[in-house]
Formats: C-alpha cells, sequence, structure tokens
C-alpha cells in the first residue's frame, strides 16, 4: 500500500498533462535472471514494475541468457509476450537476435545498455526499432571535447591514456576532435596502468608545461595520479571520463578532480522523489533502476501521444520530450537521446556534484 501511495504521489508530480482516462500499456522486460548478470537484471525488473504498477501498465518478464544459444528462444518468447514494446537488453547478442523479429511486429525496442554505434548504424539502415537511453559510444568522447574547448581552450593540455582498447580509442577520439579546431596537447602519453605510484609521469606532465591533464584511465589510476601531483606540488587539474564514475579501490579519489560522466539521477530534482518512494518500499535505486522506471514512464506518455494523434506508437518515438526521472527525453533522427546526457562533474566530499555552467573547470 505505501508503495502504490508513493509511487502515485510521485508519479502524478512527474507527468504533466497526462490524459485523465490514460490507459497502461504492456511492456516485455527483456533482462537476465539467472548467472553472474542477474543482479542487473533484478534492477531493471524493480525499475519497471514500480512505475508500471502506478497506472495499470503490465509488464511482462523475458529472460535473457546474453548467450547466442538462447536467442531463439529469446524471439520466440518476446513475439509471444503480446507486449506492445521491449525494454531492457543488457547484451549486444539479444538485440541481434530480436530486433529483425521486433520490426516485422513493430514493436520498439529501448536498451537500457548497449552502446555498440555498429549495432545502431545497422538498426538505422535495416530500418529496425532500437532506441537507446544508454548514450552513444561516441557521446562521452563529445563531452569531453566540449568540455575542453570551452573551458580548457587557453590552458596548456596534456592527453593521457592507460593502453588499453577503450582508454586509448577515447583519447584518440579526443585528440582529432581537438586537432581539427587546431587545439594541440603540449604532451601525449601512455602510461603503465595499475601502479602504486606515478610521480615519474606527474614529473613529465611538470617538464612539458601541461598545467591541464584529460586522463582517459580508470579510477585507481587517476586516483594515484592526482595523489602524486599533490605530493610534488605540481599544481595540476585533472579530468577524467566515465571510467571515473566507480568506487575507490586502495587510493581515494581526491576532491577537484573532474569527469565527464552521467549524473546520479537520484539527486536530480526529477529523480529524488522517485528514489525516496522506491527506498520507502524496500528497493535502493541502484544501477538500472531509474533507467528502467525511466523507459516505462516515456512508453505510457508514448503510447499517450500516439493514441491522440491515432498513430502507431512507433511514430510518437519522433515526438516529445517526455518527461522522465532521468530529465526529459527526445530521441532524434538517429534514435539516440536528442540531447547529450552527460554532464561535468567534480569529486566532492565523496560523490560527483555537478559543475555550474558559468563555472571553470581550472
Amino acid at each position: 500500500m505505501l508503495r502504490s501511495i508513493v509511487a502515485s504521489l510521485v508519479v502524478a508530480g512527474l507527468v504533466q498533462a497526462a490524459p485523465a482516462a490514460a490507459a497502461g500499456i504492456k511492456v516485455a522486460v527483456v533482462a537476465p535472471v539467472e548467472g553472474p548478470f542477474a543482479p542487473l537484471g533484478k534492477q531493471i525488473i524493480d525499475g519497471a514494475a514500480f512505475q508500471a504498477g502506478d497506472r495499470g501498465s503490465e509488464i511482462v518478464v523475458i529472460p535473457e541468457s546474453c548467450d547466442t544459444a538462447g536467442n531463439e528462444a529469446l524471439t520466440k518468447a518476446l513475439l509471444a509476450a503480446g507486449a506492445e514494446a521491449a525494454i531492457g537488453f543488457l547484451c549486444t547478442e539479444s538485440l541481434d537476435a530480436t530486433l529483425p523479429a521486433l520490426a516485422e511486429a513493430g514493436l520498439p525496442a529501448i536498451t537500457l545498455s548497449v552502446r555498440s554505434d555498429v549495432l545502431m548504424e545497422d538498426a538505422l539502415k535495416k530500418k529496425w526499432p532500437l532506441f537507446r537511453l544508454a548514450p552513444s559510444g561516441n557521446a562521452e568522447a563529445a563531452s569531453i571535447v566540449d568540455t575542453i574547448v570551452q573551458r580548457w581552450k587557453d590552458k596548456p593540455i596534456a592527453l593521457i591514456d592507460d593502453g588499453t582498447i577503450h582508454s586509448r580509442e577515447l583519447v584518440e577520439s579526443v585528440r582529432s576532435a581537438l586537432g581539427e579546431i587546431g587545439l594541440t596537447p603540449v604532451f601525449t602519453d601512455t602510461y603503465r596502468p595499475a601502479q602504486e605510484q606515478q610521480v615519474n609521469l606527474v614529473r613529465r606532465l611538470v617538464k612539458s608545461g601541461a598545467t591541464h591533464v584529460f586522463t582517459g584511465g580508470d579510477r585507481q589510476d587517476t586516483a594515484v595520479i592526482a595523489r602524486d601531483a599533490e605530493g610534488e606540488g605540481a599544481g595540476l587539474a585533472f579530468l577524467g571520463g566515465d571510467a571515473l564514475n566507480a568506487a575507490d579501490l586502495t587510493v581515494p579519489l581526491a576532491d577537484g578532480v573532474f569527469a565527464v560522466t552521467l549524473p546520479d539521477a537520484s539527486q536530480s530534482p526529477e529523480g529524488k522523489p522517485v528514489a525516496d518512494a522506491l527506498r520507502a518500499a524496500g528497493t535502493e535505486p541502484d544501477g538500472y533502476v531509474l533507467p528502467a522506471f525511466a523507459a516505462v514512464s516515456l512508453l505510457e506518455q508514448a503510447k499517450d501521444q500516439a493514441e491522440k494523434d491515432d498513430k502507431p506508437l512507433l511514430d510518437a518515438f519522433a515526438k516529445g520530450p517526455y518527461t522522465t526521472v532521468l530529465g526529459p527525453i527526445a530521441f532524434n533522427a538517429q534514435h539516440e537521446r536528442a540531447e547529450n546526457p552527460y554532464r561535468l562533474m567534480q569529486w566532492q566530499g565523496g560523490r560527483f556534484v555537478p559543475v555550474p555552467a558559468e563555472g571553470t573547470a581550472q
């Protein structure tokens, strides 16, 4: 009863101008229910169910194995569910297998996790009904470049990576984009990851004249580099990517380190009331809980729009933005979120906090 009352109050505040007699929607929730990914699947199911229960929507859980051997069964289960749309999809293999059938049935699919640009290119080319709440593969680099251009354009910049594929590709994307607009770093380097200290790297950075450093490495390595920079009195400013949004290991991340990452929806004006309601109902709003909640809410509003326009549900995806706990969401022609969800954040007092638009990362 508490869950129903609290959720009703929250959603009433979020979904403005929704028709009073709006019907619910039947949603297939594709998520792992066993194996190592089951905890993530539970997050998706919990978030979807919490929103669906408010206005009579229905979810049908379709187990996702993330194994090509189970793809035929997954496709059959999806088509047999009688759903009007599908959400979840932690694994690329699941989408590869089911999207052709979903396209034939005219059922939109929203992935909360898969970021593959190659898959989305295929989906657009083959007219598969795939949409993403997860950011695209290049959204992170684009936001990092915007941050550097807006805030560090007149600073001597260093770009460093840890040699892993993701780190090198991210840093190379940033370097290439900066080069196209005439910004050249004073220092580039690939450092050895997982070291107990990075004093030599810090000294090379200082010698190069760099004062502002973008690192494509993970949180632990960035924490070590920032610690050693402070120990050397280097006065360096550090900016990292989404990899910094992780737990501390042996070295805590120093206050003042910047990251281009996804903000914590549970702390936003739209998300906090829902997060509080979830906690009151015994569910922590971790991981995919709020994105799944947002996906069902978005589908409910899209169905309202489709019925208003007397059009198929898929057509409503071109409308929006729709109000969600992740903020207003609209999809562009590439079926991505029209607004890049990455934001500039700064580590302060044990969490990442937003950097004001008028502030300067320095």
